[in-house]
């Protein structure tokens, strides 16, 4: 009886596909009878690099060429960076795992030939959630979006367009590029995007993959489902500069988040904690008291005023 080849989709695009091999390899590692075959695709966000994500229709471009291969039954499963995944994935399609997490900070990646940030830098930057914290970090700096892989981006770096990106830590690293890194920001100077740095597999709800559980950490699902909710909440994706961050230590699981008014242009950042098994529950809690401008006492919570 021969085995069944479990076909696992990704993006075309070489992080994209780097994290997919991981995943197989892990697969492979815990259960060696275990058969896999990457089948990769463009999806529209990586056709459309001209315009911002929120223009043009959000983070599930970059997934719905995948969905629909995975209820057509072209792929049996499929890898995503938890951060590219819309808040609300269809009920017929769950996450099945969260494999494990890479780095989950951002990181200041300098033009080749420069060793610190010259007057008045240009950043570059896709994200306003990046650039709303960057801005109190480096105030003199004008930020500049793109778009674009990561090699296509140091590129336009190298090329002189900017002077220093702000990239997440997990795909360079992943990428084998850590020496390009010039600066860690810790989660307290820039907390990064819902589910950074988390991949997360995919697939249909009536199929059973049981070798997925040797591959699925619960921590960092439990991280993952409490940032989600934050967002969630807040009715944030691509186009509302929100962030959370979550880790589970010592019993507890501990978010961080940020929130910004558009309105006012106040941005708030705040911490929540409690049992793990309460993430979506913690994650709620934490974007109300943020969103109605709630400070307790021996919480880190601030406001900051942006321009």
């Amino acid at each position: 009886m021969s085995r069944k080849t479990v076909k696992v989709g990704s993006r075309e695009s070489r992080l994209a596909v780097r994290q997919t091999e991981l995943v197989m390899e892990a697969v492979r590692k815990a259960d060696p009878k275990i058969e896999t075959q990457l089948i990769t695709m463009k999806t529209t966000g990586d056709r459309i690099l001209n315009q911002a994500l929120d223009k043009i229709g959000g983070k599930g471009l970059f997934v719905k060429e995948l969905d629909k291969a995975l209820m057509e039954g072209t792929i049996d499963l499929s890898v995503h960076s938890l951060k590219d995944m819309p808040m609300e994935v269809p009920n017929e399609l769950p996450i099945l795992a969260c494999p494990f997490a890479e780095d989950r900070r951002d990181v200041l990646i300098l033009r080749a030939g420069l060793t610190e940030l010259p007057k008045d830098p240009v950043i570059g930057t896709g994200s306003r959630r990046r650039q709303l914290q960057a801005a109190l970090l480096y105030p003199e700096a004008e930020f500049k979006g793109i778009r674009g892989n990561i090699h296509t981006r140091l590129k336009k770096l190298d090329d002189g367009e900017y002077d220093a990106l702000i990239l997440a830590a997990a795909g360079i690293l992943r990428m084998g590029l850590g020496d390009r890194i010039s600066r860690f920001f810790s989660v307290e100077e820039m907390i990064p995007a819902a589910g950074q740095g988390i991949l997360a597999v995919q697939g249909r709800r009536e199929d059973s993959w049981p070798f997925l559980e040797l591959v699925h950490s619960r921590e960092t699902y439990l991280a993952a489902q409490a940032e989600r909710s934050f967002v969630r909440t807040l009715d944030g994706g691509c186009s509302s500069p929100v962030a959370a961050c979550a880790v589970v230590e010592n019993g507890l699981l501990l978010l961080r988040g940020l929130y910004f008014d558009e309105e006012t242009g106040r941005m708030t950042t705040g911490t929540a904690e409690g049992k793990p098994e309460q993430a979506e529950e913690i994650g709620r809690r934490l974007a109300v008291k943020l969103r109605d401008g709630q400070q307790d006492k021996g919480e880190n919570h601030h406001d900051k005023q942006t321009e």
